[in-house]
Formats: C-alpha cells, sequence, structure tokens
C-alpha cells in the first residue's frame, strides 16, 4: 500500500469518527493543507498551535489523537479519557443545615481530558458532576467522615476511578435541640431542653427565645432563664443551639406559662440554744435547730430549697430565745424555736444534772446527759457521768454530735455548721461543753459556733462557765458543783437564734413591728438579718 493511500485511510477513519460535519471538513481540511501528512510524536510534542480537528499520532500512548478546541483539548479517537489524579477534599462546613454536610473536592486532570468529571463520595454514594475542578458534593450526614474518587467521561466512555483522597470529616450547624419544660418565676421562665447532635463541631451555646416578644437568653447547657418578662402575658419558648459553622433550626415551642411576680428567698434559721446544767456535773446545752438553704443544713442533712413567695404577703418569723441555764440541781431550759414562714427550726436542748439523775433534754440539738437532736437540724448530745461528783458531756451542735463526758474533765459541745449566706463564711449552732466535779478536772469547751464553754472543778468565788453567744443559737456551758458552793452554780444560759433572708436586689423588704434587723447588698442580692422578737415581714 502506498503512503498517499495509508495518509487517505486514517483520515477516512478520523473522519468517520469526528462528531460533526464540521469537524470532519476541518479534518479533510487540515490534510490538504498539510500535503497529506500527519503530525507525530510524544504527548511534549504535539503542536504548540492546533487547529480544530487536527490529529496527531501520539507515539507515548500508541493512539490516534484529535484537537477539539480549547475547552477540551486533544481527545484520543475512540479512546476514554485518563482518570483523574491528585484528589483533595475540604470540608465546609460554614452555615450548612443539619445532616446536609457539603465538600469541595479539587483534582487534577489526565492526559487525555474529559468532557465532564464526577466526584463520588464514600461512604453515601453522594456525587457532584462538572466540567472542570473543583466539584462540590453535598447532602453529607453531619459528623460522618468521607473519602472521594473521580472519574472522567468524554465520548468515548468513563475512565476509571481516581485513587480515593484523604478522609474529611463533614461538619453542619447543630441539631435542633428538643424542648423540654418551662416553668414560671418572678417576671422570668426557667426553660428546659434536651441537647441534639453536635453536628460535628463544638455547641458554643444554647438560646431560648420567647413567644411573644422574641426575648432571648443564652446559656451552656439546660436549663436557661428568660428573664424581663411581662407579669400576666402568657408565653412559650423555642431552644436553638450554635456551633462555629452556624446556629440550628428552632425547636418545637415549650408549653405555655403565664408570666408572675414572685420573690425567691433563700434562708437561715436558727433556734435558741438550750441551757447548761447546773451544779453537780451540769452537762451542756445543746445548740438551736438549724437550717439553711446555702452551704450547708444541720444534722448532715440535705441543703434544703428555696421559697417561693408573694409580694405583698406578710409571712411570720420569730427568733427564738435561748434556754435559761439550770439552778439548784436541775437541768437547763430548752431553747425556742425560731421560725420564717413554714420553716421552723427546733430550739435546743437543755444539758442534763446528774445530781439529780435527769436526763437531757431533745431538741434542735441534743443537751448532753443523751439528749437526742432532730433530724436534719442537729446532733445529739454526749453522755454525763452520775453523781454526786460527776462529769458533764457536751451538748449536740448543728455540725456535730457532743463528746462524752471525760473524767476528770467534761466533754466539749458539738461543732457548729459554717453558711455563707451573708456573702462570708460564719460558723452557727455550736454546743455548749460540760461542767465537772471532779477535782482538777476542766470545764469542756464549747463548740464552734457560739457554744458556751462549760465549768472547771474550782473554790473560787466565781466560776469560768460561758452562756452561748447571742444570735448563734449555741448551748450554754454547764456549772460545777463546786463553783455553785460557792455561789458560781447555776449553768448558763444558750444564746439567742437569728434569722437571715436573702432575695433578689430587685425586691424591698418591710420589717414588721416587733421585729429587730438590718439589711446589706451581697452581690446582685440583698441579705435582711433579724436578730430578735416576732413579727410579719413582707416584699414589694
Amino acid at each position: 500500500m502506498t503512503r498517499a493511500r495509508e495518509v487517505a485511510n486514517v483520515l477516512s477513519t478520523a473522519t468517520a469518527l469526528a462528531t460533526d460535519t464540521e469537524t470532519a471538513a476541518a479534518i479533510s481540511s487540515h490534510a490538504t493543507a498539510s500535503n497529506g501528512h500527519i503530525s507525530y510524536g510524544n504527548t511534549a510534542g504535539r503542536p504548540a498551535s492546533p487547529i480544530t480537528g487536527q490529529v496527531y499520532a501520539n507515539t507515548e500512548t500508541g493512539f490516534m489523537e484529535i484537537y477539539t478546541g480549547a475547552t477540551y483539548g486533544w481527545e484520543q479517537i475512540g479512546g476514554i479519557s485518563s482518570a483523574p489524579t491528585g484528589v483533595t477534599a475540604t470540608n465546609q462546613g460554614s452555615g450548612r443545615a443539619y445532616n446536609n454536610g457539603q465538600s469541595s473536592v479539587a483534582f487534577t486532570a489526565g492526559t487525555i481530558l474529559g468532557r465532564s468529571y464526577t466526584i463520588t463520595s464514600s461512604p453515601g454514594g453522594f456525587t457532584a458532576t462538572g466540567s472542570s475542578s473543583p466539584l462540590t458534593v453535598t447532602g453529607l450526614q453531619s459528623n460522618t467522615s468521607y473519602t472521594f474518587t473521580a472519574t472522567s467521561t468524554n465520548n468515548y466512555g468513563t475512565s476509571s476511578a481516581s485513587a480515593a483522597s484523604a478522609a474529611i470529616t463533614a461538619t453542619t450547624v447543630p441539631q435542633a435541640p428538643t424542648i423540654g419544660t418551662a416553668t414560671a418565676g418572678d417576671q422570668q421562665a426557667s426553660v428546659t431542653f434536651t441537647a441534639g447532635a453536635t453536628g460535628g463541631s463544638a455547641i458554643t451555646s444554647y438560646t431560648i427565645t420567647s413567644s411573644p416578644g422574641n426575648i432571648t437568653a443564652s446559656g451552656a447547657s439546660s436549663p436557661i432563664t428568660v428573664t424581663g418578662l411581662t407579669v400576666g402575658t402568657s408565653y412559650t419558648f423555642t431552644a436553638t443551639a450554635t456551633n462555629a459553622n452556624g446556629t440550628s433550626t428552632a425547636s418545637a415551642a415549650s408549653n405555655s406559662i403565664t408570666a408572675v411576680s414572685t420573690v425567691t428567698v433563700n434562708y437561715l434559721v436558727v433556734a435558741g440554744g438550750g441551757g447548761g446544767g447546773s451544779d453537780v456535773a451540769g452537762g451542756g446545752g445543746g445548740a438551736g435547730g438549724l437550717r439553711s438553704t446555702v452551704t450547708a443544713t444541720g444534722g448532715g442533712g440535705s441543703l434544703e430549697s428555696a421559697l417561693t413567695l408573694s409580694p405583698g404577703t406578710n409571712y411570720t418569723v420569730t427568733v427564738g430565745a435561748g434556754g435559761a441555764g439550770g439552778a439548784s440541781d436541775t437541768r437547763g431550759s430548752k431553747g425556742s424555736d425560731s421560725v420564717f414562714s413554714t420553716i421552723t427550726s427546733t430550739g435546743g436542748g437543755g444539758g442534763d444534772n446528774k445530781n439529780r439523775n435527769t436526763n437531757g433534754q431533745t431538741g434542735g440539738s441534743g443537751g448532753a446527759g443523751s439528749g437526742a437532736g432532730t433530724a436534719n437540724q442537729g446532733y445529739a448530745g454526749g453522755t454525763s457521768d452520775a453523781g454526786p461528783t460527776g462529769v458533764g458531756g457536751g451538748g449536740g451542735g448543728a455540725g456535730a454530735v457532743g463528746q462524752n463526758q471525760q473524767d476528770p474533765s467534761g466533754g466539749n459541745g458539738g461543732a457548729g455548721v459554717a453558711v455563707s449566706i451573708t456573702g462570708s463564711s460564719v460558723t452557727y449552732a455550736g454546743g455548749g461543753g460540760g461542767g465537772t466535779d471532779t477535782s482538777g478536772g476542766s470545764g469542756g469547751s464549747g463548740g464552734s459556733g457560739g457554744g458556751g464553754r462549760g465549768s472547771d472543778y474550782s473554790t473560787e468565788a466565781n466560776s469560768n462557765h460561758t452562756a452561748g453567744t447571742a444570735n448563734s443559737g449555741g448551748g450554754g456551758g454547764g456549772a460545777s458543783g463546786r463553783a455553785y458552793i460557792d455561789t458560781g452554780g447555776p449553768g448558763k444560759a444558750g444564746g439567742s437564734g437569728v434569722v437571715i433572708l436573702r432575695y433578689p436586689s430587685t425586691r424591698t423588704i418591710t420589717l414588721g413591728a416587733g421585729l429587730t434587723g438590718s439589711t446589706s447588698s451581697v452581690s446582685s442580692d440583698k441579705v435582711t438579718t433579724i436578730t430578735a422578737g416576732t413579727g410579719n415581714v413582707s416584699w414589694a
């Protein structure tokens, strides 16, 4: 076969494979312009300025190629385009809805260009198709790891898949929270919710929005309190979650609440302490019962809950007096109860007198001589030694039992409880120390929190036992018989109690007639300390 016929056959084949009559005409025209010759060489040797329809014999691939124009370049005649390389995926989470993640996937086209390219995810089989790099794949599931492959398609078919990209995690805005319960407060509402999925990026905040009013409040977790509500208006609430990519859709609406006017009041209510027992092994008085919503309560009980009260309503307050010390072979008297609204703290039990074989009294904390304490208010008193020459035990405290007699010395009073309702830590309700009738013995010390000291064995005219501290609810110290002979023998009185109330600074308290007290500011609250009397309080 002559060279001219070989060229004619190639041109005939190329013309038959051309996609339209315009391309066929261009091939024939070029053949004529080239005097019947087809250029050839490796890929790099392709003509620098080809014209559409020009044919090239690629000695590197062993295939005939045709130039299809600037868009798609050289295509292998009858051959599938090359698989792309260098596939690289980048997560694009910003603003994407939950479970509609997005990745931009870049790639490098093969030596034989495609007319279109397709990106496919694994897992999920999500795809995107376009004419050039990069392509964007959408619909990805939040917080899911994906890799991607690319294929190239031309007139003759689709290439094999490229190597997979490195994995990326699709992130989006969070899933909407699940709304919980809205509870009305003082011109506010506490709204609970359950967090949804994060969308693959850490939650930065949750936001509650009211309807009507679009009043908002944000926080890191449930519940969140929305303030500034109008009294008498009904509200529902929705919740959203926000991460670095944006904010979720809103949850369903909560139950409806009507904003009310209330006052939330935290309290410390300490009753009067019990008096110490008299001569011949006087036991220490028990501390007044202690009930608190701040820091700790008495008797090792669980912290109590604040009261929700109504403005303009009167609530009773009583500050209990300390019990009197025993005189002439009698035990001490029980302290008086302290009251705030529905909260009553029980007066401390009087300390025993062993000469008359009288036991300590039950109270908020028990008097020495096995007096019992009241649950969640105080502890029992310690035991005393029987007379006629005996040793008194310590009265119970709000924080610990009284110490048993320590022959020849009296037992120490039980410790009180430290409470920070005033903004500073103060200890209240310590038990009184026991007195001693044993030669060389010393009285027990009072418990921390105002407990009085017990009496030493003494021939001096005045004994050294002391009363419970005022407004602490501390128990009184027990006397010694020897001291009584020298006019020092009656037990000492318990300390008076106290009522302390803490409430929002936006409220104003009124103390009724019969009450003695003062008010100060602590942080965003006010604190009212009532030190004596019986009467009513109210708030505006």
